[in-house]
């Protein structure tokens, strides 16, 4: 009979556990080492099947185990201590618990990607550090300014070049120069870090498909796809855009008993908050362009505000994504000329040469391509403010059957 064993997975050991036909017992611990695991790996046999939870060591400790046993699970931490109710916390009940639920297949599984997509999150997850991390820089010297009724630069950069040098002639006491000037050394370092890790996603997202088709949508660049392919991994595992946007945290809470209608809340915030971020920048964007998007996007904040109306305009945008990924399509009403200039500034930032000054064959900046697609926008965004009036009077004739095209005609 194959045995369930689980692994209570820390810095230095794996604590043991083994169910085989019954409740799980306790079989010692292993130290988390490639050598002794690999031991502790040959002794099992090839149909046992094994768990740890998710956490940072366990993709490792998976990969030692893997060749020697049935299956590997990674499971979901946060989802089993929802299942489990242990009311006592230690490696050996964890271990026990884990195995149990193993043997009783109530383990919720996480999904593990290739190695390219692990090397993308770990990407993604180390430029939104520096990020914060340079805000934070940004932050210090702003409160240095204000301590000391210091007004707001004249440079619309307060750290590029003519930002410097105002805060270079303000008079500042000693241990508030030296913060100033410590500041603007990290945010040099910073910047370089970030420049790296840029140049790295883009070699990346290069001649990735999937990257160029969500170039394609308004308010989407460069970082906001790679982020959104890192954390989807293959849109294909998820048979609907709406387990899409729960996996990404981006549905509201439902409460629910008995008779009662439901009753929706907040946002949940599962998932990747690195991906609701970048969602959430494009909305901002994607809510200025011209478009079926600054359409929806007007519709929603003139009843719930600007600040709803970004949020819902990037859950259109992940039901968007989803639909692009799994269909293998490009945005409908994308504009050529932008997603051309995307795509130059990701040949640019991996590290391709600048093109000769000078006129060229097919330039990047072309104003009269521009205007042009700026009218096949507006155009696009009155057909689905037509599109949604002519819904409107339909859902308004409950029970009958509305004439199409009677809104758009200006009919009553």
């Amino acid at each position: 009979m194959a045995r369930s064993i689980g692994l209570d997975a820390c810095r230095d050991f794996c604590e043991v556990a083994v169910a085989d036909g019954g409740r799980a017992r306790s079989a010692g611990h292993v130290a988390a080492r490639p050598e002794d695991l690999k031991v502790f790996a040959e002794s099992l046999a090839p149909d046992d099947r094994v768990v740890l939870e998710a956490t940072g060591n366990a993709l490792a400790i998976a990969r030692i185990l893997a060749p020697h046993v049935a299956e590997v699970v990674l499971a979901h931490a946060q989802q089993v201590r929802a299942i489990s109710h242990a009311r006592v916390k230690t490696d050996k009940v964890d271990a026990r618990v884990l195995a149990d639920l193993l043997a009783a297949d109530l383990i919720p599984p996480v999904w593990v990607g290739d190695e390219r997509v692990r090397m993308l999150r770990r990407l993604v997850s180390r430029r939104r550090g520096l990020v914060k991390r340079r805000t934070q820089v940004k932050n210090e010297v702003s409160a240095v300014l204000l301590r000391n009724l210091k007004g707001r630069p004249p440079a619309s950069d307060p750290f590029g070049r003519k930002g410097r040098i105002w805060l270079a002639a303000q008079e500042l006491p000693a241990d508030e120069r030296l913060t100033v000037d410590a500041a603007l050394r990290q945010l040099d370092f910073l910047g370089a870090e970030l420049a790296e890790i840029d140049r790295l996603v883009a070699v990346q997202a290069q001649g990735d498909e999937d990257v160029r088709r969500l170039l394609t949508v308004p308010g989407v660049d460069v970082t906001t796809a790679v982020t959104l392919i890192a954390v989807i991994g293959d849109a294909r595992r998820f048979p609907t855009s709406r387990q899409l946007v729960g996996y990404l945290g981006l549905h509201p809470r439902v409460r629910q008993s008995g008779s009662e209608p439901a009753r929706h809340g907040r946002l949940s915030k599962e998932g990747s908050a690195a991906a609701r971020h970048v969602l959430v920048e494009a909305a901002w964007t994607a809510a200025r362009s011209p478009g079926p998007l600054h359409a929806f996007a007007a519709r929603v904040a003139a009843r719930r505000g600007r600040q709803v109306a970004a949020v819902a305009v990037a859950r259109k945008l992940c039901v968007l994504c989803w639909c692009l990924l799994t269909r293998g399509e490009d945005y409908a009403f994308a504009r050529p000329s932008m997603v051309r200039r995307k795509l130059r500034r990701l040949e640019l930032a991996a590290g391709a040469p600048r093109r000769k000054s000078g006129p060229q064959a097919d330039p990047v900046w072309n104003t009269d391509a521009d205007t042009r697609e700026r009218r096949l926008a507006e155009q696009a965004e009155r057909a689905y403010e037509r599109l949604v009036a002519d819904w409107k009077v339909m859902q308004a004739r409950a029970g009958a059957s509305a004439t199409p095209g009677r809104a758009s005609l200006g009919l009553q």
